[in-house]
């Protein structure tokens, strides 16, 4: 098991304003209008739902009473809620929105790494559009995903997951030599970009595999991760300004 702990940042030169403010954001939804991920209601509003997306209504389904198989507690699970928005805008809500703290602290930690860097080289509104489009190309990747493969279309999701595997798919084009430092075991070590990342995307395709038994494995969105990273790589070096071409000197 590895943790990505940073990167080389000694190239930097803007300061990274929108990747700091993207990080609070999904703090600040997730602790204030989810509750810490108390809040069910809340979150089954505002997350993606693929029938919503494909049929453009919204959904609301009933509460479900749930059966913990080893406790015989009863759990009630509550159904997709009333959301007060145009369905579509819920591809950007829920890029905002996470099931738990170990979900929003992976993301946040990839997002703090990586995207300095790519706001660095785009400058901050192009960072930001790239950001929010890598998300929507995401989350529009798991709902026709979700209809092709037949599973259910009512499961919402949610998460910056797909937005941020854009920006690490940006990344590892742009920086495939830089070295990410990484901790393993006891200690750390620093490999290139193109090792990490690609390990990373390996996993999402080896375990994104999964869905095609009928459903998402482990409940994560992984053609969403899949269809994020692929548009990021795809579109990156359309948002980095290009450099004025030298002139070359009359003899």
């Amino acid at each position: 098991m590895f943790i990505p702990i940073g990167d080389d940042n000694r190239d930097r030169q803007r300061t990274p304003y929108i990747n700091y403010l993207l990080i609070l954001a999904n703090i600040g939804v997730f602790v204030f209008l989810q509750g810490l991920g108390t809040d069910t209601h809340f979150t089954f509003a505002y997350s993606t739902v693929p029938a919503e997306i494909l049929s453009g209504h919204d959904v609301i389904t009933d509460s479900k009473i749930l059966l913990d198989p080893y406790t015989r507690q009863r759990l009630e699970m509550p159904g997709l809620q009333q959301t007060n928005i145009p369905v579509y805008l819920t591809l950007i809500t829920s890029m905002f929105m996470h099931g738990g703290i170990a979900h929003l602290a992976g993301n946040m930690l990839y997002l703090w790494i990586c995207g300095d860097n790519l706001e660095n080289m785009m400058g901050h509104q192009r960072y930001l559009f790239f950001y929010l489009l890598c998300g929507i190309a995401a989350g529009l990747s798991h709902v026709f995903a979700s209809a092709f493969l037949g599973t259910s279309l009512l499961i919402p999701s949610l998460g910056a997951s797909g937005a941020i595997s854009g920006v690490l798919g940006g990344y590892m084009l742009l920086f495939p030599t830089r070295r990410i430092y990484l901790w393993v075991l006891l200690g750390t070590i620093a490999v290139p970009a193109f090792l990490a990342v690609g390990l990373w995307f390996a996993f999402q395709i080896i375990n994104g595999l999964g869905a095609l038994g009928g459903e998402e494995t482990g409940g994560i969105a992984y053609a969403a991760h899949i269809g994020g990273f692929i548009t990021g790589l795809v579109l990156v070096k359309f948002f980095v300004p290009r450099q004025p071409t030298p002139q070359k000197r009359p003899y």
